[in-house]
């Protein structure tokens, strides 16, 4: 069975730090693109980073560019969303999601490429 499992939500004050981690088991890591989105309370959910198989291509949505960053380790079949400077308005459940790509070096934007879906991980910061 595929499974990823995304950790290290919690609770932060604005101006924060947090490290989520993305770890799967029953894939080649290194053949997936990995993508993190989140769902805000009322809101669609949206994509906010992605990082291609071989990890030398990411994308950061402009809502956190410059303040979030994606990495990947796959001998540890692990992606990181290192969140720096936490705002309110980035409170929500973050997901991780892993796209087969058959293309060394690309990621997908589009949610529905993505076959493989963790259970998510709350991040809350309080202002």
């Amino acid at each position: 069975d595929v499974q990823l499992q995304a950790y290290g939500g919690g609770l932060v004050q604005a101006g924060g730090s947090l490290t989520l981690s993305c770890v799967a088991s029953g894939i080649i890591y290194g053949d997936y693109a990995i993508g993190w989105f989140r769902q805000a309370p009322g809101k669609e959910r949206e994509g906010v980073s992605y990082i291609s198989d071989n990890g030398l291509s990411t994308y950061h949505s402009d809502s956190v560019k410059g303040r979030f960053t994606i990495s990947r380790d796959n001998a540890a079949n692990t992606v990181y969303l290192q969140m720096d400077s936490l705002k309110p308005e980035d409170t929500a459940v973050y997901y991780c999601a892993a796209d087969r790509t058959y293309t060394s070096g690309v990621y997908s934007r589009k949610q529905y490429d993505y076959n493989y879906w963790g259970q998510g991980t709350l991040v809350t910061v309080s202002s």
